[in-house]
């Protein structure tokens, strides 16, 4: 028996005494802390951001609002008075409609300001019943830059590289006061180091002509995520497309009916994004309102097996990231 031959047999056996292993390549998956670790400390707190922070999420999230100063303001809103004491600090600073603009204030009167669990107008009960209790500690309300510096001082001193996912807030209503919240925003950003789509930054908005604007009149080339609220047409997708990076739908928009054997209808948007090379990462998961579903596990898989999505925005980034861990 030849030299080649010998070989050959050898081969044969060794391949039938091992069972073939099967190489599964694990979809990426993005975990983006909604105003934080929210669903445990008043969102968009310095408390909350370093909370989501050490749950290990890919990105933390920044909503974004300008003082009358300019300076780029984390709050998820351009109102005060649902998640601060502005009425009792500042009582004769409202405008005719009733409400307190963080526009109207300067950087330094918004230090001055406690921040508790977001509330409900005009009862002032808590949105979320079972979180963090209201007025029960101080917080406060920080910029964006204080922020930016918290991240990348953890990213050095821990050997991570957790991202920054900034919205955008109301573009025009800024425009109305005199604000290119965009220009500042991004100049912020690049002082920064983000830039690029490999620098860890994916910008959002809800304004289409904005990010629009951002991508081909200012030249941003971050990875840019075009928020929506309602659910789009295929023409639709394909303008996203020309400018945006992903899309930003609400998962429960997506779940179209419930079918009597318990599983769900689904709309094809993340089909025809995925068609169209755009990314899907929905909003919001919260694990105190799981959208008729038997657990938070439950959502958890209907999201990402079922829908097929490329990410979650989430209150609770340390049970989305241990599932998905698992």
């Amino acid at each position: 028996m030849n030299k080649f031959l010998l070989i050959l047999i050898s081969a044969l056996i060794i391949s039938c005494q091992y069972k073939e292993e099967k190489v599964v390549v694990k979809k990426e998956r993005i975990v983006v802390a909604h105003r934080g670790a929210s669903g445990y400390l008043p969102e968009h707190t310095i408390a909350a951001k370093a909370m989501a922070y050490a749950m290990k999420p890919d990105y933390l999230e920044q909503d974004i609002v300008l003082s009358n100063d300019g300076i780029p303001m984390v709050i998820h809103d351009i109102f005060l008075e649902d998640m601060t004491d502005v009425s009792e600090l500042y009582p004769h600073r409202k405008r005719s409609d009733g409400r307190y603009y963080v526009i109207d204030f300067a950087y330094t009167e918004l230090q001055l300001l406690n921040v508790h669990e977001r509330v409900n107008l005009p009862e002032k009960e808590a949105a979320f019943k079972g979180r963090f209790p209201v007025k029960s500690a101080i917080f406060k309300l920080h910029s964006l830059e204080e922020e930016l510096q918290l991240i990348q001082g953890l990213n050095k001193s821990t050997g991570q590289d957790i991202g920054i996912y900034p919205e955008i807030k109301n573009p025009s209503f800024h425009l109305s006061e005199g604000q290119d919240i965009s220009k500042i925003v991004l100049k912020l950003l690049s002082d920064y180091g983000y830039v690029t789509k490999q620098d860890k930054c994916m910008l959002q908005c809800f304004d289409a002509q904005e990010l629009k604007k951002i991508r081909k009149e200012m030249g941003s080339q971050l990875h840019l995520t075009q928020l929506v609220e309602e659910l789009q047409s295929e023409a639709q997708i394909k303008e996203v497309a020309t400018y945006a990076d992903a899309i930003g739908p609400w998962y429960k928009q997506l779940l179209l009916e419930k079918r009597e054997d318990g599983t769900w209808k689904l709309d094809s948007l993340v089909e025809r994004a995925h068609a169209n090379d755009l990314q899907v990462i929905v909003y919001t998961l919260r694990a105190d309102d799981i959208g008729g579903r038997a657990s938070f596990e439950d959502l958890l898989d209907v999201t990402f097996n079922t829908m097929d999505v490329d990410g979650v925005f989430t209150d609770f980034p340390d049970k989305v990231v241990e599932y998905l861990e698992e």
